[in-house]
C-alpha cells in the first residue's frame, strides 16, 4: 500500500467556501499534492495565477447555479473526484446575547433565546445544512458514475457539545454530523465516502477579537472558558486541519467512512474535572 497522499495528485477537487477563512488552508493542502481545486464562493479570487486552480462565483443554496458550476468545471478537467463542503457560518441574529437565563431575567427577554430572529435562526440551518446537501447531490453523481470518490463535511465542536449563545449553529453543526453518517452509509457501496473534520478553536482573524481583548491581546472571559477546556491549552493553527483532511480524501483511508475526527486539542474529551 502506498502511505502518502500522491494519489491526490491530478484529482479535481470541489471546495465550497473555498476563500474563507480555513477554507484557504484547505485550498493549500490540495495544491500542496498535486490536485485541480475549484473554488465555489460568493467572491470569485481575481488574483489566481495556478492553473490547477479556479476559482467561480456559486451559490451553495441553488442548485441550478451549482450545475452551472459543475458544467464548467467538468468541461475543463472532467469529473469530480472530490469535494469539501466548507462553506457555512453562524449570524449575529441567531445568536443569544446572554450566556444563560436566571429569574432576575424574566422580565427582559430579548436577550435571550426568546428574542433570537426566527429568520436568522433558518438561515444559519440553511447555510450550513442545506449548503452541504445541495453540493453533496450535485457534485456526488460524478463520483457515484465513476464508483469512487470522496466527500468531507466540515463540522464543529458545537456539534458535540452545543456552546452557550449559539443555538443555530450548535444545531445545524450536529445535523452535518448526523447527515454525513446517513449519506456514509447510502453510498457505501458505490466506492464513495463521506466523513468529516470537527474543528476545535483555531485563532482566526474572524474570531481573534471574540477570544481575545483587542487592545490589550489578552484573553477574553469566553477565551479563557475555552482554553481552560482544552488539554493541549492553546488554541489551533488553521495549517493543523491539513493533514486530517488530506488523509480523510486519500486511499490511504480508504476503509474508512462515516466518522467525524475531532481537530480540537483533546477539547472534546475532557470532562471539565
Amino acid at each position: 500500500m502506498n502511505l502518502s497522499f500522491n494519489d491526490l495528485n491530478g484529482k479535481v477537487c470541489v471546495i465550497t467556501g473555498g476563500n474563507g477563512v480555513l477554507g484557504k488552508y484547505f485550498v493549500d493542502a490540495l495544491e500542496s499534492v498535486g490536485a485541480k481545486v475549484a473554488i465555489l464562493d460568493r467572491i470569485v479570487d481575481e488574483n489566481i495565477s495556478n492553473e490547477n486552480i479556479i476559482s467561480l462565483k456559486s451559490d451553495v443554496l441553488d442548485k441550478n447555479v451549482l450545475l452551472e458550476s459543475k458544467k464548467i468545471i467538468n468541461e475543463k478537467w472532467g469529473p469530480v473526484d472530490i469535494l469539501i463542503n466548507a462553506a457555512g457560518g453562524n449570524s449575529p441574529k441567531a445568536t443569544t446575547k446572554i450566556e444563560a437565563l436566571s429569574g432576575d431575567d424574566s422580565d427582559n427577554l430579548d436577550n435571550s433565546f426568546f428574542g433570537i430572529d426566527t429568520d436568522g435562526f433558518k438561515f444559519v440551518f440553511d447555510l450550513n445544512i442545506i449548503g452541504t446537501v445541495l453540493p453533496s447531490m450535485v457534485f456526488g453523481t460524478d463520483m457515484v458514475k465513476q464508483k469512487k470518490g470522496a466527500i468531507l463535511n466540515i463540522s464543529s465542536m458545537n456539534a458535540f457539545k452545543p456552546l452557550t449563545k449559539i443555538p443555530a449553529y450548535s444545531g445545524a453543526k450536529c445535523a452535518i454530523n448526523n447527515f454525513t453518517e446517513w449519506l456514509a452509509v447510502h453510498l457505501a457501496k458505490t466506492g464513495v465516502r463521506v466523513n468529516a473534520i470537527a474543528p476545535g478553536f483555531f485563532l482566526t482573524n474572524q474570531n481573534r477579537f471574540l477570544l481575545t481583548d483587542e487592545k490589550t491581546g489578552e484573553l477574553t472571559e469566553r477565551g479563557h472558558k475555552i482554553l481552560n477546556n482544552t488539554p493541549m491549552g492553546r488554541f489551533g493553527e488553521p495549517e493543523e486541519l491539513q493533514g486530517s483532511l488530506l488523509f480523510l480524501l486519500s486511499d490511504v483511508s480508504k476503509f474508512i467512512t462515516g466518522v467525524i475526527i475531532p481537530v480540537d486539542g483533546g477539547f472534546n474529551a475532557f470532562s471539565g474535572v
